[in-house]
């Protein structure tokens, strides 16, 4: 991969604050993904821009991410995502590619973020939950670690919480098979455990 350490890294400690000021926001279980040098999938929700960023300033370990492959058209704003872990893939058309870099990430012992609803949510609310990230899992055996991020009020700057739950086998998963059934079943199982974290944070945090 294209990802700089250096850049990345430089990366973080530009966005930090400037995340900060705008959107207050709170990371929950950021030691939850153990540093034993193993690859994991982060499986998260997605609803704005700042997603990846507020993502990658929750974990002390550097992320990688599929993005849609229209970002990667300015070559400019290419270079710098690419250098920040990011790669493209192209929505709805199964590609294979970026699936197999996502497994190569993965075996050599990184992050993979994956948003599994497969874009963006205009409204905020959450989508139905896509198979891709199964599919990696399955073929690599990483454990799964799903992710919300939970915007408390309304507006382009309101409060936002980042909660990672435990690490989620694929033995838990029911992948020892990659059948459609499976990756289904594997995707609401994930899928529940963002939706319980939201409801858990709407109700924790949204009077503070």
């Amino acid at each position: 991969m294209a990802q700089s350490k250096a850049f990345y890294i430089f990366g973080r400690s530009v966005c930090a604050p400037i995340m900060k000021l705008f959107y207050r926001y709170k990371v929950i279980n950021k030691s939850n993904i153990p540093d034993d040098g193993k690859g994991y999938i982060i499986a998260s929700n997605h609803f704005s821009y700042s997603d990846p960023v507020l993502l990658g300033l929750g974990q002390k370990r550097r992320l990688n991410f599929m993005a849609k492959d229209e970002l990667f058209k300015n070559k400019f704003f290419a270079f710098i995502i690419r250098h920040l872990g990011a790669f493209p893939v192209k929505r709805g058309a199964g590609d294979g590619k970026a699936i197999k870099n996502g497994e190569d990430i993965i075996n050599e012992g990184n992050l993979m973020t994956i948003f599994i609803e497969g874009g963006r949510s205009k409204t905020g609310e959450l989508m139905r939950p896509r198979s891709g990230f199964a599919v990696i899992a399955q073929q690599t055996g990483a454990p799964v670690v799903p992710a919300c991020i939970t915007r408390l009020g309304k507006g382009l700057f309101a409060k936002r919480i980042i909660h990672f739950s435990d690490p989620i086998t694929v033995e838990e998963l029911g992948l020892d098979s990659i059948d459609r059934r499976a990756l289904k079943n594997a995707g609401k199982i994930v899928m529940g455990k963002i939706k319980e974290m939201r409801e858990n944070d709407l109700n924790e945090y949204s009077r503070s």
